[in-house]
């Protein structure tokens, strides 16, 4: 276990200022335009890219307007809309499920809570964290697999389970810094720090990276 010392934390802080300079314009990749865009973005991203959910989004923003649409949309029409995101029979099933959900109990709208939303169809920590961080504004953490692998490689971490990895970052980072950590770490995974082949001699955290030159 990596105890959060005061060294540690000061060890996060000069990452995250150089991450920052290095991506000013850190922020959620997939197009949207409010809560419920985004968390259907994020249902179809799962096991795929979001430069591909971004080209499949805008016609089903266009047609699919309320929660109650998304519910009303029979499985077979949608699973034929999304196909090309992968995985698309249990996606359309989460989908459906989430607008009735959203429909039924919240007047469809998305509560604003990460308790409540992980109780919803589809939503598990890190898509509940991206829409308290992207669409309301609120702290958290972001794990996914970019984080997961670069909190691992930064030594801020040893542990595999997301939701582990999410409490040892807040013990580590302060509150206010959690979204904009989120992010810069994605970019810095997408654009640098590749899982198999990590640019390292133009990383701009090399000097603070105890896997720097080892991965």
């Amino acid at each position: 276990m990596i105890k959060a010392t005061p060294q540690l934390k000061r060890r996060a802080a000069e990452v995250l200022r150089r991450l920052r300079a290095e991506y000013p314009d850190a922020d959620c990749e997939l197009d949207f335009s409010n809560p419920l865009e985004l968390v259907m973005a994020a249902i179809l991203s799962a096991q795929c890219t979001d430069k591909r959910v971004n080209l499949v989004t805008p016609a089903l923003f266009k047609k699919y307007r309320t929660a109650a649409d998304w519910a009303r949309t029979p499985q077979a029409t949608l699973e034929k809309e999304i196909r090309s995101t992968g995985f698309y029979r249990n996606k359309a099933k989460n989908i459906r499920a989430l607008g009735a959900a959203l429909a039924k109990q919240f007047g469809g709208r998305l509560p604003e809570d990460l308790d409540t939303l992980v109780t919803l169809p589809g939503i598990g920590r890190k898509t509940a964290n991206l829409l308290l961080v992207s669409a309301f504004r609120r702290p958290g953490i972001i794990v996914d697999t970019h984080f997961k692998r670069l909190s691992a490689r930064l030594g801020f971490t040893d542990n595999e389970d997301p939701d582990k990895i999410e409490f040892d970052l807040k013990a580590i980072v302060p509150e206010k810094d959690w979204g904009a950590w989120s992010h810069a770490m994605v970019f810095h995974g997408r654009r640098c720090c590749y899982a198999r082949k990590p640019e390292c001699p133009r990383c701009p955290v090399r000097g603070l990276c105890p896997s720097a030159g080892k991965v």
